[in-house]
């Protein structure tokens, strides 16, 4: 059975690991909830695991390969304890190789980096998802072109791994309008562009393909993702679900704006 494609919201910095603030203490709840249930929306455990977050561009899709990745605490002004968080997973030179090869074999130019750790994008969510910390994992970057076709054909071109035991894991954040976030805003922007993705995602996947292309055009698109990095994961997850139905696995409403995460099967 081949592996799903994931695309999760990973929060903001170290959420899930602090005091949530008096006014909503349970704010996190049901995304660490998701969280941690990601073993039960998998047929089994993967044998290894590709992710993509927000939290890295590079010019061309670059992979890790450090056999002992460290961890980037690309967090700031939080409470000590976060940077003393510890995700040990192992990285796996061997499918980050393999990962360039099917690049190349889509015409992609890539890059390898053998010093780069897993950013926050990848080891918050991960500590929830897979505690354990026994699986090899493998991080892919952004291109910095941000272009919706590009990273849409980059995970169509990985869509092999997944009947190789390779669980494709993004991770982003359907809503990434910091500035909204921190006063307050109006929810209504964040209702409907979160409302119109969902009918992206679930739709037959030629339309999903081509929604997603011209995302941008969707309500309220640039007041939810001013920049849309935190989504572009979620393009690769759709490219590399080829012809499988998405479906919506996770939906909150966190600091008034609305989060989804979405499972491709």
């Amino acid at each position: 059975m081949r592996q799903p494609v994931l695309f999760l919201p990973h929060g903001g910095g170290p959420c899930c690991f602090m005091d949530p603030p008096p006014s909503d203490p349970k704010m996190w709840d049901n995304m660490a909830a998701l969280l941690r249930a990601v073993p039960s929306h998998l047929p089994h455990p993967p044998r290894a695991i590709l992710t993509i977050s927000g939290h890295w561009e590079t010019p061309v899709p670059t992979v890790t390969t450090n056999q002992a990745p460290p961890l980037l605490f690309d967090y700031y002004g939080f409470p000590p304890h976060t940077y003393q968080l510890r995700y040990p997973a192992p990285g796996d030179p061997t499918l980050a190789a393999h990962v360039r090869s099917l690049l190349a074999a889509a015409d992609i130019p890539s890059a390898d980096d053998p010093d780069r750790g897993f950013d926050h994008g990848v080891f918050i969510p991960f500590l929830l998802a897979f505690p354990d910390a026994t699986i090899p994992v493998v991080e892919l970057s952004l291109q910095q072109n941000l272009s919706p076709a590009d990273h849409i054909a980059i995970g169509q071109a990985l869509a092999p791994l997944r009947d190789d035991n390779v669980l494709i894991a993004t991770t982003g954040l359907t809503y990434h309008n910091l500035r909204d976030f921190f006063r307050g805003g109006d929810p209504t922007p964040s209702e409907q562009f979160d409302a119109w993705l969902n009918d992206a995602i679930t739709a037959p996947p030629p339309a999903r393909t081509e929604a997603l292309k011209n995302w941008q055009s969707a309500p309220s698109a640039r007041a939810c993702q001013p920049r849309p990095e935190h989504l572009l994961p979620l393009m690769v997850a759709a490219g590399a679900a080829q012809n499988d139905q998405g479906t919506r696995i996770y939906n909150d409403t966190i600091m008034g704006k609305k989060q989804s995460g979405f499972k491709f099967h």
